[in-house]
């Protein structure tokens, strides 16, 4: 207990010192940089990636924040090895507010933990949304990167975090059924939400020119009947690491370094870092934006919220 209590406090230091140099330094807030790690399909290691992007983003110097999303079916604290007393839940019942239930997950970045086998969770009603949301909004001038591992499949949850987060990466593997149900989930989100920029992560690829093929597939279909942009951020070999990584509950850029699925981890984000933090000022690309694109993370997610 005293470990997760010593958490909160650092975290409450951070953000209150943050926001105490922003009211000093009397200039705007920088953007929050929501990005949702999405997919059609369970088992596709969506999970496993979000993890090591926030983790290599972490060694760059970021301040990055972890969303479990999977509201009911959350397992990032199991793939960490953690054993958060408090989650997500804790926060919807008034129990705890969002700096008490916040884990360190390895090397400096933060976990918001949600439940597992909490169906409740699954599909949150209105007022809880928005006050999952309004406690999440607290954090916003605290953080650089917030990654959001969203469910699978379509539910109003996955849809509804994905249309509001600056850009929505999608993860598939070669298998068929993937790769239908990557097309299915940015086909609502193009026809409901108005996305037209999406990004992929080609996951447990034999080889780079496999990793291509499922892009190119993707990116055709996406092309000739959604009128959407798809981009490609890399693929993540088919690594017998990745599997021993997830028995030892470590990610792999601290397992196994040097093995050519943390080598390419390590290259997509710096493509996403570069993005957002580019060497020459410039515009960020990929990056889906509403109709009142200049609008914050938090003001996206309660207008599909209302709107929806």
């Amino acid at each position: 207990m005293a470990q997760f209590m010593d958490q909160a406090t650092t975290l409450r230091q951070i953000i209150d010192h943050n926001r105490a140099e922003q009211a000093r330094s009397n200039r705007a807030a920088t953007p929050l940089r929501a990005i949702a790690i999405t997919s059609g399909k369970g088992g596709v290691g969506k999970s496993n990636i979000v993890l090591n992007l926030c983790l290599a983003l972490s060694r760059r110097g970021r301040r990055v924040f972890l969303l479990d999303a999977d509201m009911g079916l959350a397992n990032v604290d199991v793939l960490l090895g953690l054993t958060p007393k408090h989650t997500l839940e804790h926060v919807m019942s008034g129990q705890m507010q969002i700096e008490d239930i916040v884990v360190e997950g390895a090397e400096d970045f933060w976990i918001l933990p949600s439940s597992s086998g909490i169906s409740e969770l699954s599909e949150l009603t209105y007022d809880q949304q928005m006050y999952l949301f309004q406690e999440l909004s607290r954090l916003e001038h605290s953080i650089d990167y917030l990654f959001i591992d969203t469910g699978a499949g379509i539910s109003s949850n996955v849809l509804r975090f994905n249309a509001s987060a600056n850009e929505v990466i999608v993860v598939a593997n070669p298998e068929p059924t993937s790769i239908t149900d990557a097309y299915a989930l940015m086909k609502l989100l193009a026809i409901k939400y108005h996305i037209r920029e999406f990004s992929l992560i080609a996951n447990s690829v034999n080889s780079a020119e496999d990793g291509r093929s499922v892009y190119d597939r993707l990116n055709g279909v996406c092309a000739q009947f959604l009128k959407v942009n798809l981009s490609f951020l890399g693929s993540v070999p088919l690594d017998p690491a990745i599997p021993r990584a997830v028995r030892k509950q470590r990610p792999v850029l601290l397992s196994a370094p040097q093995s050519p699925a943390a080598r390419n981890l390590e290259r997509i984000a710096a493509t996403i870092d570069e993005r957002y933090f580019p060497t020459q000022p410039a515009a960020p690309t990929g990056t889906p934006t509403t109709k009142d694109g200049t609008a914050s993370f938090w003001d996206r997610l309660l207008h599909w919220k209302k709107a929806k």
